[in-house]
């Protein structure tokens, strides 16, 4: 782990704490980096609940029930499908308050229009714990997409953890 990671999980649980906010993720191409480097921080079990890393196309849709026809239609690196990841690892943790979720294409061999894209999305209950009594979304998801600028896979890895971490601070662990 780098340094800079270490401190934007270090300012992640501290948010956490701060707002009382529980997480879950949702990972593709990170492929665990976030939840391994989240529990590096002492103490974090607290508000922490876990990671769904689903890979391949056939394991989101298994385990997080992604919409295959969405996956046909827009590919597993967009932004309807890292919505879906995000709704639905929040659906099945019901104690979560809060998910972010992350697909993207790291590369080598990426068509030109997906290498280094990356798709990020938070997930955060608007009307407590399991669905809204009154029919609404009981979620608000802020979506985010970004190219990266490294060029080796492992330092792509790294950017896309760094940039989920600090989405996900600004969009719903910022200072209330």
């Amino acid at each position: 782990m780098t340094p800079e990671l270490t401190r934007d999980c270090q300012t992640v649980a501290d948010r956490l704490r701060a707002t009382g906010h529980r997480l879950v993720l949702a990972e593709s191409c990170t492929c665990g980096l976030l939840a391994a480097s989240i529990a590096a921080v002492p103490g974090v079990s607290q508000h922490f609940c876990g990671s769904a890393v689903t890979y391949r196309e056939q394991t989101k849709v298994q385990w997080l029930e992604v919409d295959p026809d969405l996956l046909s239609r827009h590919s597993a690196v967009s932004a309807p499908v890292t919505d879906q990841m995000a709704r639905a690892v929040m659906r099945r943790t019901d104690e979560a308050t809060v998910s972010l979720a992350v697909t993207g294409h790291l590369g080598p061999n990426a068509p030109a229009e997906l290498d280094g894209r990356v798709y990020l999305a938070v997930c955060v209950r608007s009307d407590g714990p399991g669905a809204s009594r009154d029919g609404r979304d009981p979620y608000v998801v802020h979506a985010h997409a970004l190219r990266l600028h490294e060029q080796l896979r492992v330092q792509r890895q790294i950017e896309s953890a760094r940039e989920a971490w600090q989405f996900l601070v600004r969009v719903a662990l910022a200072d209330i």
